[in-house]
């Protein structure tokens, strides 16, 4: 196996902004959780998200946001709609025929921060 990270398994930065632009427009598109973005900044957001993938991905860029707790605080966000965002990540990764083993660590690496953004 490569030592390459997967980050750069993934395509690097520009795979992973596409990534998130698939992502963000499946989860706009869904009224189930398009609603917790209404009064969100889409651009900032859309960067922030690439920022955090790419930090999760062991890529170059450093997530500088808020904590996940602090960023999803009082949102009340059910398992549910986390498995709903998770869900629209996970066919994005697909559109962009990332391979199950990629697919799966970022999604494992996703699921490490339930606790911090749903609130039970």
């Amino acid at each position: 196996m490569s030592d390459a990270t997967l980050y750069e398994r993934l395509g690097g930065e520009p795979a992973v902004g596409a990534v998130v632009n698939e992502f963000y427009d499946r989860v706009l598109a869904d009224d189930r959780v398009a609603g917790f973005f209404d009064d969100v900044d889409m651009a900032e957001q859309r960067s922030h998200q690439t920022k955090f993938l790419s930090a999760v991905t062991d890529g170059p860029m450093q997530y500088d946001g808020p904590e996940m707790g602090e960023a999803h605080e009082g949102l009340d966000i059910s398992d549910e709609e986390f498995d709903v965002v998770a869900g629209h990540l996970d066919a994005a990764l697909r559109e962009f025929d990332v391979d199950a083993t990629d697919r799966e660590a970022v999604m494992d690496a996703v699921e490490r921060y339930r606790e911090e953004i749903v609130e039970r």
